[in-house]
């Protein structure tokens, strides 16, 4: 098992719909890598027992959080409670 990873290591690219990578799972957490190419996007979802968080590396997103709309970019963090609908677009060019 590896406790030191860098996410950027794990990024990657689909032509087709956006690139995920799972860097840990547990029973409590999970941890990945989404990657949304210029106009991707993950659609909106939730988990009934699990927050989430989004942490953005480059570009920016149009994040939904509930019935709330937001922008975030590179340094910016979106958090999820467990059981809220959530999802982002990528509306930047990278």
């Amino acid at each position: 098992m590896h406790y030191i990873t860098r996410p950027i290591d794990h990024a990657g690219a689909r032509p087709d719909k956006f690139y995920k990578a799972t860097l840990f799972r547990g029973d409590a957490l999970l941890l990945g890598v989404n990657c949304l190419e210029p106009g991707q996007t993950q659609a909106a979802h939730d988990h009934a027992d699990q927050d989430k968080f989004y942490y953005v590396i480059e570009g920016v997103g149009r994040f939904r959080v509930g019935d709330e709309y937001a922008t975030a970019g590179e340094g910016q963090v979106v958090w999820a409670p467990a059981g809220v609908i959530h999802g982002v677009a990528n509306e930047s060019d990278t």
